[in-house]
């Protein structure tokens, strides 16, 4: 299986998140390690198998960003890679505000 490149460049970004499993409503509570405007990485013991369809809450600061998306990858110990698939317009201003934040540093 080729190693797939993320299409934007991730940078580090620790926060809170939940992620729950749209079909069976289980949620993860843990933390992300990196962004980027397509998608994170979950740092995990508990990771949903890969293509599960997933709502994803992010806190950092005083904001809130939530998304659909999906499990693009597991690895084993050490979490999951989620895609955004669907963004509502006010979640993808906060998103862009973060990153705007992460590349001015």
């Amino acid at each position: 299986m080729p190693h797939q490149h993320p299409r934007a460049r991730r940078y580090p970004f620790v926060a809170k998140i939940e992620v729950t499993d749209v079909q069976s409503e289980t949620h993860i509570e843990d933390r992300t390690s990196d962004l980027s405007l397509f998608g994170c990485h979950v740092d995990t013991l508990r990771s949903f198998p890969q293509g599960t369809k997933v709502k994803i809450t992010i806190a950092h600061r005083s904001a809130n960003f939530e998304a659909l998306g999906r499990v693009v990858y597991v690895r084993p110990n050490a979490g999951m890679g989620i895609v955004f698939t669907k963004i509502d317009l006010n979640d993808q201003l906060v998103l862009e505000q973060w990153i705007d934040e992460l590349r001015d540093r």
